[in-house]
């Protein structure tokens, strides 16, 4: 016999107190690290969790609102700047793809994701194992460069806005880089400081910026039907720079993939659902009133921005000359603005340029909640981030080092991270086409299928077509990826050795097992059973070679304990232990993707409930260590006896409480 016993253990007392621990942590570590009081178990971030107050869904479309509608300080322009002439037209395609096709798509996703997880979690479950993981790290590379870009852009078009107007101070001239990464300073101190009432100061902001828009574009169509001879140049111009009809089409149909931005909004929309208020008759599983709110919510928010994307697209088409779209031009990333200030005076326009700069700083407040949502719902859960990935404090941190970088390399220029953003935007709604049209396919819904086809074709070719006319958003979202992946590996090799179960449930036959042996014998006494042929001759011989090789008296009682692997991909789980009496022996079994961690956890929680420190019996593992410890990292099993021992010492720092681990 060849036998190996780790660690002592001795009988305690259930709910015994332990030793407090001494914080010796910094005043500045105990700031950002407030709220990592457990080391195990979910991180979802401050937007999964039930919300303490909801509200209307008009209320949260304003929260999503102020991301969707504030694209409205610099899309006609972009718009503008990518088609010319044909911006109109352009936009009229734009519409079509929201109104026939990201609103439907959003819309089956707020029924099939209500609890706020988005499009991305669809695939999660559409493609699970280590495929599914890695689809949603990439997809978390795009998501990360759409907010990222959106809290940059934003930032800068606000100080564009600034220093275009009339009464700014002459040192706002040159100095756009500073501006803006003084807004990105400021975003982050108001989350650093805690992020309250976010939803009336959006509902605020979106009315009245909606409302100053709307007197812009009425007063702009005012002029044009004043001073129709505009409509007659554009259309001679028009004619005479592309000539065919069908070359205009195919113009368009090339042009409109970058007006893109104009489809944010969509994945926020669905990512607010928990904050739209319910119905006391809403099931857990089936939230119909929320669900219906989110709907109401996507379909207002879609029909408001498109009545102002193609009013705002035709007024700054017809009333601006078309080089002051250019970059350096006075209309450049700021059209409406432009025409607020040309027709309804300084005064107006400076309080539009206040509205405007406001909604969009606010715009980078949405992103940066986003962000901060999406996190912590993956990767903690993955064991692809360390614990500080679900606080609040150290992502922004985080977050605004990224912005300060790709405010710097983009030297706070909105039409150079415009492509980045599109192809954020593009890449998460593509995505989202194909979660629905998978669901719909495995629903055998076959016109809900083809139709969601169609939209997929359409979304891929408008992503595809936007990576090669603007390909810094790929490479953007590359390093996104990158980052992603190698602090993902980096994370679950330094968490592999952690209790992973959030909760840990025995059912009444298990713990009737272990609480019989606790109280007639003082001892708990189990058998680690790889599950074979699960025949009587299967556990009668395991058991005489436990008991030869490990020294277990022939009166002592045991109990096996079984691990069922499952989704090895999966880093943190809800472990339910079920007894049953299998051939006459008692039998712990519980499904799990981690074994060794499974069964640490087990031990742990055996001893939490009898007082008792159980003893558990192992053989040795055939094949190569280093083999085995991959094994391990990838499926979750491997060399099962030193990494249990391991986990449980990592656990439980003090011998006395510890289980023992005999290896034989």
């Amino acid at each position: 016999m060849s036998s190996s016993t780790v660690g002592a253990g001795s009988p305690i007392t259930p709910g015994e107190p332990r030793p407090e621990r001494v914080d010796n942590r910094s005043a500045l570590r105990r700031w950002l690290t407030d709220g990592l009081t457990d080391r195990t178990g979910r991180h979802p971030g401050p937007g999964a969790a039930k919300p303490v107050k909801t509200h209307s869904w008009w209320r949260v479309m304003c929260l999503t609102g102020v991301d969707y509608f504030s694209t409205l300080g610099y899309q006609p322009a972009i718009a503008a700047l990518a088609a010319g002439l044909l911006s109109p037209f352009a936009t009229i395609v734009l519409l079509l793809l929201t109104l026939l096709g990201a609103l439907p798509v959003y819309r089956r996703v707020a029924r099939e994701s209500f609890r706020g997880e988005g499009s991305i979690a669809m695939l999660e479950r559409l493609l699970p194992w280590w495929g599914g993981k890695l689809v949603v790290l990439v997809l978390l590379g795009f998501a990360a460069t759409d907010f990222m870009i959106t809290i940059t852009l934003s930032a800068a078009d606000a100080t564009a806005h600034a220093i275009e107007n009339p009464f700014a101070p002459s040192w706002f001239e040159g100095n756009q880089v500073a501006i803006t990464l003084v807004l990105i300073a400021a975003l982050a101190v108001v989350f650093l400081r805690g992020f309250k009432e976010a939803i009336n100061i959006a509902v605020v902001l979106v009315a009245v910026f909606l409302a100053l828009n709307a007197v812009v574009v009425i007063v702009s169509f005012v002029h044009v039907f004043e001073n129709t001879v505009v409509i007659d140049n554009w259309w001679q111009a028009l004619t005479a720079q592309h000539g065919s009809p069908f070359l205009m089409v195919g113009i368009v149909l090339l042009a409109f993939p970058k007006l893109a931005l104009g489809l944010s909004g969509f994945e926020t929309g669905v990512a607010v659902m928990p904050q739209i208020t319910g119905s006391p008759t809403d099931r857990p599983d089936k939230p119909l009133a929320r669900i219906r709110g989110a709907r109401r919510l996507l379909t207002t928010a879609a029909l408001i921005m498109s009545a102002f994307l193609i009013t705002s697209s035709i007024v700054t088409t017809l009333l601006i000359p078309q080089e002051d779209f250019q970059p350096g031009g006075p209309a450049n990333g700021r059209a409406l603005a432009y025409l607020a200030h040309q027709f309804l005076g300084e005064g107006f326009g400076t309080i539009y340029d206040i509205s405007t700069i406001a909604i969009l700083w606010f715009a980078g407040a949405s992103a940066m909640a986003g962000l901060l949502n999406l996190v912590p719902r993956y990767l903690p859960r993955y064991g692809m981030a360390p614990h500080w990935a679900g606080l609040v404090r150290p992502l922004v941190l985080v977050f605004t080092v990224i912005a300060v970088i790709i405010t710097v390399w983009f030297d706070a220029n909105v039409d150079a991270q415009a492509g980045a953003y599109a192809t954020g935007v593009l890449v998460l709604i593509t995505s989202a086409s194909v979660a629905v049209t998978l669901s719909a396919l495995h629903k055998k819904q076959r016109a809900a299928t083809i139709g969601f086809t169609v939209v997929s074709l359409v979304f891929f070719y408008t992503t595809v077509a936007n990576i090669f006319e603007r390909p810094d958003g790929v490479r953007i979202a590359a390093l996104f990826i990158v980052g992603i992946i190698a602090v993902s590996i980096v994370s679950r090799v330094q968490r592999s050795f952690q209790l992973r179960a959030t909760s840990v449930t025995l059912d009444p036959t298990a713990l009737d097992f272990v609480l019989t042996d606790a109280e007639e014998f003082d001892s708990i006494r189990i058998i680690a059973n790889e599950p074979d042929d699960g025949s009587a001759r299967e556990y009668k011989q395991k058991v005489a070679e436990e008991r030869r090789d490990s020294g277990i008296p022939q009166r002592s009682p045991v109990i096996f304990l079984e691990v069922y692997p499952s989704d090895s991909s999966d880093f943190e789980e809800d472990l339910i232990v079920r007894g049953e009496a299998v051939h006459g022996f008692r039998v712990l079994k519980v499904t799990s993707g981690n074994i060794p961690n499974t069964i640490a956890t087990v031990l742990l929680e055996i001893r939490d409930l009898t007082g008792v420190v159980p003893n558990i019996y192992f053989e040795w593992t055939e094949g190569s260590p280093i083999s085995n410890m991959f094994k391990y990292l990838i499926t979750g099993t491997g060399e099962v006896a030193p990494v249990t021992r391991e986990v449980l010492r990592r656990a439980e720092r003090d011998r006395r409480h510890r289980p023992e681990v005999h290896v034989s």
